[in-house]
């Protein structure tokens, strides 16, 4: 088994109305983070957030998986009415990236070798739309046809990294393990 990892990223320039929709992420939705309403509610939940740049906001949280970040993604764009970007990595195999908003997916990409669209039977996008993935990356067009060519899952993740200035390589998994993980992220308790 390879490396894997799922994150989240708002596209806002507000960290304090982030802050407030992850708290009433972890409140009203805690089901989407793997929570049942009647569990232990002294519990808190904690999430890793980064301003990774002007343009977003990098949030980590340890429900976050290939298989379920895409549900906590699509709930968030609701309640901060910004757009959201997941990213799942699975097992060196697969990179999706999915965007959603105002609760609805906006466009998606999974960049795989064929052989792994083979394996698996049912990976297919769920919404392509490249023309909403490049505006909301910010790409410039060359630049875009380039990267979305790309079939190494893990040369996309290096790519995309590099042209949105935001390091998409984090888990909350690692945060214990790799100092520049434990400096970019503050941990929030809600």
């Amino acid at each position: 088994m390879g490396r894997s990892f799922a994150n989240l990223h708002i596209k806002s320039k507000n960290l304090e109305k982030t802050v407030e929709a992850l708290r009433e992420l972890s409140e009203g939705y805690a089901k989407v983070l793997g929570r049942q309403n009647n569990e232990a509610p002294d519990m808190k939940i904690v999430m890793y957030v980064s301003k990774s740049n002007e343009n977003w906001i990098s949030v980590l949280h340890d429900y976050f998986v290939w298989g379920t970040v895409k549900e906590i993604g699509k709930t968030l764009s609701r309640l901060t009415e910004e757009p959201v970007m997941t990213a799942g990595y699975i097992n060196e195999e697969i990179f999706e990236l999915s965007f959603f908003e105002n609760g609805d997916i906006q466009a998606e990409r999974i960049f795989c070798e064929q052989w792994t669209r083979d394996e698996y039977e049912e990976l297919k996008e769920e919404r392509l739309n490249d023309d909403y993935l490049r505006k909301a990356l910010d790409i410039r067009k060359e630049d875009f046809e380039a990267f979305i060519s790309i079939t190494s899952p893990e040369q996309a993740v290096d790519r995309l990294s590099e042209l949105v200035s935001v390091s998409l390589w984090s888990d909350s998994e690692w945060i214990p393990h790799e100092e520049t993980l434990r400096k970019r992220f503050e941990k929030y308790e809600f």
